[in-house]
């Protein structure tokens, strides 16, 4: 988590309010595939299925950038910006990974269960194919792979600020969770899932700047 003195709900409203970044056809065509297989609805479980394929990209790109520096390593600019990649792709991975473990307890909490496509080998199959193509983007052209991320983060974003809109009663859900107070001190589950929207911008900027298009960052607005 980057921002830390914001206004959560204000910034959940501007993610709401904001226009969604034109997504290329092979974005949009992997949206649709995910909501042909989990259901147009924002549910905890379709939340958990994008946190199980997010992270999956920095591990990518984490990858690549170790064979460039094994291959390059006298190539001192090219080996600071490789570590600067590998750097955000590790605190994006725990980041997203905590995502993953807050939605699951938040499940728990609810006595809800999983929904069939979060059994294997459903997830799996998911986690593979999108391993293969992240790998393989990252190899191919970089710069597309991190725009490709931007894209999902942006969607992600826009997922949370609808599903907080959607679930009211959680602006009078304590947290109570030790394991997701460990997170981030917030007084309601609404809070927590505001502030997982705003780490899926805070990936979506640092993607932008690596793709070579600063100017689509999404800045936040400070408190006076």
């Amino acid at each position: 988590m980057e921002q830390t003195n914001i206004d959560l709900k204000r910034e959940q409203q501007a993610s709401r309010t904001r226009p969604r970044y034109k997504y290329s056809i092979a974005a949009r065509f992997f949206f649709l595939s995910m909501d042909l297989v989990a259901g147009k609805k924002v549910t905890l479980a379709k939340a958990k299925l994008i946190e199980m394929l997010a992270g999956i990209p920095y591990r990518a790109w984490e990858i690549r950038q170790y064979s460039r520096m094994t291959r390059r390593y006298r190539n001192q600019e090219l080996v600071r910006q490789a570590r600067r990649i590998m750097a955000w792709s590790r605190e994006a991975q725990d980041n997203e990974y905590w995502h993953l473990l807050i939605i699951n307890e938040k499940m728990k909490e609810d006595g809800l269960k999983n929904r069939w496509y979060l059994f294997p080998p459903i997830p799996f199959l998911m986690v593979a194919f999108y391993a293969l193509l992240t790998r393989t983007m990252a190899l191919i052209n970089i710069r597309r792979a991190f725009l490709f991320n931007a894209e999902f983060e942006d969607h992600a974003e826009h997922v949370y600020a609808q599903f907080v809109e959607e679930h009211p009663e959680w602006e009078e859900q304590p947290v109570n969770n030790e394991l997701v107070k460990q997170y981030g001190s917030f007084n309601t589950w609404a809070e927590v899932f505001r502030r997982i929207g705003l780490d899926e911008r805070d990936h979506m900027n640092k993607s932008f700047v690596f793709c070579g298009k600063p100017e689509c960052v999404v800045e936040y607005e400070r408190p006076a």
